[in-house]
């Protein structure tokens, strides 16, 4: 197998869990890294032991032995970064969501297409068990027609920085774009619409919110202007529907798992809380005249995969395909057409919620603007 060589971007909090999950990723060679923290870049060089190191990204592209750069920036430094990556003849595999904006969005999805080069971005629902063995039976036909689905993401209190981690980055519009939706939301809504085999949006009706109390100190030194909780409901061609809740933060002891309905038969995934799930996979339907709810033993089914296929590994988690994709073993998955459907849909919810009205996509896409930082 190739050796993919990569470059990474971004040496903070996310920039550090990429280099943990390549460490374990053979063929994942990690040469060069770049931050403008000069101190906690080499800190980082000399712990994964990278022989190369960059204070300026630009300097960093202009290696010749780089099959891929990583960018593990705020939202918002996504789309120029990303950019000058691709035009810079490199793979690119960036971090969730997209970007700030759904233009910003759609100019990395073009400068992939016009370079020919491939975006790969980091949505990890997409590589979890339940989501791969939801796939196969959506493909196998045993929901039939779909026709429903919901997205839904729940934390008690788990708004960056306000809530005691993460930093103030995160609750800002000028550096993150949005809130519960562009840090949550991207996972459940994306892994939704992988399901639906990412149908066409037609119009976004939604509300956002920020209404429970927080340290006024913390709130005063975040700038905090970014959502706590998103609710959406989405129309799309064919008559498929798709309803979103998205929570930072909500006086409710949690939600339950996402589900997508069908004709046939229907799938409840797992309800998370902390990290862990909360609830099994649960798969509904009717046999002989008789409603049938079926428990999933998730973990036998997908150990079971991966002793039969020699691909398997290949969906382990987004890194893991990225690499196998870039290997020419398996082909990409679609990420950046579904990130970027995702993010016409939160972008959408924004617009329904300032203007107190459904929106089409049409005028998301038409009124969408850059919100990009360039470095």
């Amino acid at each position: 197998m190739k050796t993919i060589r990569i470059g990474l971007i971004g040496v903070g909090l996310i920039g550090k869990m990429h280099l943990d999950e390549y460490a374990d990723i053979p063929g994942a060679e990690v040469v060069a890294v770049c931050d403008i923290n000069e101190a906690e870049v080499n800190a980082v060089a000399a712990k994964y032991n990278i022989p190369h190191v960059y204070t300026d990204f630009r300097k960093m592209l202009e290696r010749d032995d780089l099959d891929c750069v990583d960018v593990c920036l705020h939202n918002n430094f996504h789309a120029p970064v990303t950019i000058a990556a691709l035009e810079a003849g490199k793979q690119v595999y960036c971090e969730k969501p997209i970007a700030g904006s759904y233009y910003d969005g759609k100019a990395m999805v073009d400068a992939a297409k016009r370079t020919g080069n491939q975006l790969h971005i980091q949505i990890a629902t997409l590589y979890h068990k339940e989501t791969k063995l939801a796939k196969e039976l959506i493909e196998d036909g045993k929901l039939g027609k779909l026709y429903h689905a919901r997205s839904n993401g729940y934390r008690r209190r788990g708004r960056p920085y306000v809530d005691g981690y993460g930093t103030p980055s995160f609750t800002r519009k000028e550096t993150a774009g949005g809130g519960a939706l562009f840090d949550m939301g991207v996972y459940h809504i994306s892994q939704i619409l992988y399901l639906l085999g990412i149908p066409n949006v037609r119009t976004i009706t939604g509300q956002t919110y920020q209404e429970m109390d927080m340290d006024q100190e913390r709130r005063t030194i975040s700038g905090f202007n970014v959502e706590e909780l998103g609710l959406g409901f989405v129309k799309f061609d064919g008559g498929a529907t798709l309803d979103i809740m998205e929570a930072w933060s909500v006086h409710l002891g949690g939600f339950e798992g996402s589900c997508v309905i069908g004709a046939d038969g229907g799938i409840r995934l797992p309800a998370y809380k902390s990290g862990q799930a909360q609830s099994p996979m649960t798969f509904h339907s009717t046999l002989s005249d008789m409603d049938l709810d079926s428990i999933i033993d998730v973990n036998a089914s997908n150990t079971r995969r991966e002793r039969m296929s020699s691909d398997y590994d290949a969906y382990r988690s987004s890194q893991h395909h990225l690499i196998a994709a870039l290997q020419g073993r398996v082909p990409m998955l679609p990420t950046a057409e579904i990130a970027l459907q995702t993010m016409l849909i939160s972008e959408g919810i924004y617009m329904s919620s300032e203007l107190g009205r459904e929106v089409t996509a049409e005028e998301v896409v038409a009124q969408s603007k850059s919100t990009a930082i360039i470095i």
